[in-house]
């Protein structure tokens, strides 16, 4: 994420989540990238050249271009200027590092994209950056009614730690508080290149029904997102 993306940043947040971040906020985040890690998704034509390894299969810390997602332009990030033919932003994601922990505070979609695979795929990534940055462990709050979420980060490994009170400003919710186990477990790795393995096979078959519509597709207001994280105080 750049200083430029924030604007297309923030009306994606706001349909996103319903206590958004100010603008103020990523670009204070973006001061720190020694500390702070902001991924940017954005929807790109399908004739673009793959530029990275495939964070879906753990070869690579910030992109998945794998050949069959380039109609989403999975293989540009934050290091890329968006294109002046205006290719729409997908999502984002965010996370700070302190110690040994990378603690996740954002994953977002926007609402034409979701039921992909592409808010897990941000997920992959910032597994990555984590373990490239060398931290032990990953920690997140999420809703206590935010079932869906929960599931998928279980399903990446996270386990229920403790719970904030009233954490939630609009609605006072308490939030879970998930941490992942030991990113240096042989046993874990394992078990997360078969979750990473079902990935990739399910963003193949999300490409494969893709449509250039969807690009265009003009985005409502919608709930948010089963995935929604912490750093919504």
């Amino acid at each position: 994420m750049r200083s430029a993306d924030v604007p297309e940043i923030g009306q994606v947040e706001r349909r996103c989540f319903t206590n958004p971040w100010p603008l103020s906020a990523y670009r204070r985040e973006l001061q720190h990238p020694e500390q702070n890690h902001y991924l940017v998704l954005r929807a790109e034509p399908p004739d673009d050249p793959p530029r990275e390894p495939s964070a879906a299969n753990g070869s690579g810390p910030r992109a998945i271009a794998r050949r069959t997602l380039l109609p989403l332009g999975l293989g540009r990030w934050a290091e890329s200027e968006p294109r002046a033919g205006g290719a729409p932003v997908v999502g984002f994601a965010g996370m700070w590092t302190a110690f040994d922990e990378a603690h996740i505070t954002t994953i977002a979609i926007d609402e034409p994209y979701r039921g992909q695979g592409l808010g897990e795929a941000l997920l992959a990534c910032l597994f990555d950056e984590a373990d490239r940055r060398g931290a032990v462990w990953m920690t997140l709050e999420v809703r206590v009614s935010n079932e869906s979420a929960q599931a998928l980060y279980r399903k990446w490994g996270f386990a229920v730690q403790g719970t904030r009170r009233r954490y939630y400003s609009d609605n006072n919710e308490d939030a879970h508080i998930m941490w992942s186990q030991a990113l240096s477990d042989r046993r874990y790795r394992a078990e997360l290149a078969v979750v990473r393995a079902h990935l990739a096979d399910r963003l193949d078959r999300a490409v494969e029904g893709f449509s250039p519509a969807m690009a265009r597709r003009p985005a409502a207001p919608a709930p948010p997102p089963p995935w929604e994280s912490g750093g919504r105080a």
